[in-house]
């Protein structure tokens, strides 16, 4: 939005209250989209986003129950679609409706699709209402949109969408949705699931409209811009407030461990912290090449960016001692990003990119280790990364698809426990209950638990990850895309490492077979089931400085057995109680006095 006029500069006190006007549309948009939806990854997991923009794509509002890695986008989505629509000569029009995909052009991946509705007042272009969501299947070469980890370049990703209008000037343009239920393996959810989006931007549209006639455009303008330098404030000063200089981490993706070539396992990413002041810049100089043929390369717009300014937002501006902040570009005009060109972090065109989404969830963890130097207060050791299973098959001679995000678990932190089962950093999605899942799929969930035996010590220890057991009821297939197979979640400040993930196929009729963390499509027959083991966060701190009742407490909830609880805390402990003597004595023993 332009500069305010200085005659209608705005208290702070109204401004809040348009803010707070502001943000419940966009919690009315996902709510609506959550229940007009078909698939379960929006209805369920709240793979979503929905948001008000500008005129020029600046934020103004976010859905707070929708994931940072599809709100956070939405303003790319819009720069782009303007770019796009006044490089073709268009305009954007009362009742237009646009569809947007593009990987190169704001959108964090393909499956992820942003339908765009413009508001217009008195006959001006004055924002857009907006919802993105991911979509189980936008016409790969292998069913599903997740899971595809084999893909020579961005077209053998699906169908792209840059800049479509699906409805134009109030009429719907019939061939387009002709060519998406064409081309999509279940229409009947994925169409289902883009008219509800449609359905939900339009009434984002309508409610922002309304406010202008309430409160009238220069005020919410207003509003915009003095929030807006709020939080930047806010940034800066939570910047100034760490030392200044240059902090380097290093953490490492799995890649393809099963590939004979070693530029294709083992993968690095580097980010170095300049600190300088009241700005701060993130270099990823260092991070391994991009792979031109396969998809683990990530987005610099859409992917890239949001995971290091989510990152940073969360660590130094903690809504626990901040409390709530706006979501506006006010929070990232100080952080500048540096990403060469045609490193996994900026890849070049068409390189692909739609399995970006566990390297993005890692690079967001090695900003945090970078972090950890600085500020190891406030955060976690290393995060157990999540993974994506993509399952799929026909039934009655129509396919289903059904996407499964299985989830990770955050290392210890000052004072806390890693948290346990949960999605990590940028993802932020709901589990699908497997009542949901049993309910409409050929799938039976035989096990859903926290793995036993498997935590990481620390003064804090870090998170446990599941065990998840799937069960074909009739044949398919799946595949998936994961990673932390190879490299344990770092701990910090003597913590233990995390524990690796693993996934192991077992056939109905046959040896168990374990898998790497990137499955291309594989068939299933009916009774072979796929068992994964979610990796567990770092801990933080020395184990030998863990409240004992607290290792008690693990010991009597089945995560550790008396001989981890002596051997990694020095605790001797039985279900009935602490020994308290003997475990005094063997820390004792331990502890090596300084030298005088």
């Amino acid at each position: 939005m332009t500069a305010p006029d200085p005659t209608t500069a705005i208290d702070p006190v109204t401004a809040a209250v348009i803010q707070g006007a502001l943000e419940t549309i966009a919690v009315e948009m996902g709510h609506k989209l959550m229940r007009m939806s078909h698939s379960s990854i929006i209805r369920e997991s709240e793979d979503f986003g929905a948001a008000l923009t500008d005129p020029t794509g600046s934020q103004l509002c976010e859905c707070r129950m929708s994931t940072p890695l599809q709100s956070g986008p939405i303003p790319g989505y819009v720069r782009h679609i303007l770019k796009v629509v006044a490089g073709r000569g268009d305009a954007i029009r009362p009742g237009d409706v646009i569809m947007h995909n593009d990987p190169y052009g704001g959108a964090s991946h393909g499956p992820d699709v942003a339908f765009c509705v413009p508001v217009f007042h008195q006959d001006a272009l004055v924002g857009f209402s907006v919802t993105t969501a991911h979509h189980l299947d936008i016409g790969a070469l292998t069913p599903g949109s997740c899971g595809i980890v084999d893909a020579v370049d961005t077209y053998a990703e699906g169908l792209q969408f840059k800049a479509i209008k699906v409805y134009e000037a109030g009429r719907r343009v019939d061939p387009v949705w002709q060519i998406l239920e064409a081309n999509l393996r279940a229409p009947q959810l994925v169409v289902g699931d883009m008219e509800a989006q449609i359905m939900a931007a339009r009434i984002g549209a309508a409610r922002f409209s309304e406010l202008i006639e309430t409160w009238g455009l220069a005020a919410i303008t207003a509003a915009h811009d003095d929030l807006i330098a709020y939080s930047e404030r806010l940034m800066r000063e939570a910047i100034r407030a760490l030392p200044d200089g240059e902090y380097r981490a290093v953490t490492h993706l799995d890649g393809y461990l099963d590939d004979p070539d070693p530029g294709r396992r083992d993968l690095p990413l580097v980010v170095t912290l300049r600190i300088a002041a009241d700005t701060l810049e993130v270099d990823l100089t260092g991070t391994a090449p991009q792979l031109p043929d396969k998809p683990i390369n990530m987005p610099f717009e859409g992917t890239v960016d949001c995971a290091i300014w989510l990152t940073v937002r969360s660590i130094l501006l903690d809504s626990v001692t901040f409390g709530h902040i706006p979501q506006n570009a006010g929070l990232t005009r100080q952080i500048r990003i540096v990403a060469p060109k045609g490193c996994l972090a900026n890849p070049d065109f068409p390189a692909p990119v739609i399995a970006r989404f566990c390297p993005g969830n890692q690079l967001a963890d090695t900003v945090m280790k970078a972090l950890a130097q600085v500020a190891p207060d406030r955060v976690s050791a290393g995060i157990g990364n999540l993974r994506v299973a993509s399952f799929s098959g026909l039934k009655d001679g129509r396919h289903w698809v059904h996407m499964e995000i299985l989830e990770g678990s955050y290392g210890g932190r000052q004072g806390l426990d890693g948290m346990d089962a949960v999605d990590t950093l940028y993802a932020n999605t709901r589990n699908n209950p497997i009542e949901d899942i049993e309910m409409h799929l050929p799938l039976r969930v035989t096990r859903y638990e926290l793995r036993e035996d498997a935590v990481a010590p620390g003064r804090w220890r870090g998170g446990i990850g599941t065990v998840r057991e799937f069960t074909f009821l009739s044949d398919g297939g799946f595949s998936m895309e994961g990673d932390g197979h190879s490299h344990r979640p770092w701990g910090h400040d003597g913590g233990a490492d995390g524990l690796t993930a693993s996934v192991t196929l077992v056939p109905a009729d046959g040896a168990p077979r374990a898998l790497v963390s990137k499955i291309p499509y594989l068939k299933a027959k009916a009774g072979d089931r796929l068992v994964c083991l979610g990796p567990c966060g770092g801990g933080y701190g020395d184990p030998l400085a863990r409240d004992p009742e607290a290792v008690l407490h693990d010991l009597r909830e089945g995560l550790l057995g008396p001989e981890a609880a002596f051997a990694d805390y020095g605790v001797a402990a039985m279900p009935a109680g602490l020994d308290e003597a003997a475990t005094r004595a063997e820390r004792g023993r331990r502890i090596v006095s300084p030298p005088s």
